[in-house]
């Protein structure tokens, strides 16, 4: 099974708050998808073990610009897309998610990012 990392929410994701995150890359992801959602996957030390999180269940996958979050702030669910990003003190805020996100991926507001909805097993 493969490994998805949630270093910077860990919290929000071990609580249950967290159930969409944005992603470069991962185009090979299909609805139906398992992944383990784990600490950190990438850059660990020597010594240093994979810490797993829990399972999750891809429910949804699409694409659109990073910037959408803050055009869209609210989708279905109710609760504001940074909170369910695993933001709760950020609601209202989408452009520092998007300030934030940026500076993390090193990528710009209109980069097209995959909206992932998932939910643990």
């Amino acid at each position: 099974m493969r490994n998805i990392s949630f270093s910077l929410t860990k919290d929000s994701f071990s609580n249950g708050s967290k159930n969409v995150t944005r992603r470069l890359g991962w185009d090979f992801l299909k609805t139906g998808d398992h992944l383990m959602a784990v600490e950190k996957a990438q850059g660990l030390k020597k010594g240093e073990h994979i810490t797993r999180l829990g399972e999750i269940l891809i429910y949804h996958i699409s694409k659109e610009p990073l910037n959408d979050i803050v055009k869209f702030p609210r989708r279905s669910s109710g609760k504001s897309e940074v909170e369910r990003e695993g933001f709760p003190g950020w609601k209202g805020k989408e452009g520092e998610f998007v300030k934030f996100f940026c500076k993390a991926n090193q990528c710009k507001p209109e980069t097209i990012v995959n909206r992932i909805v998932f939910r643990r097993i």
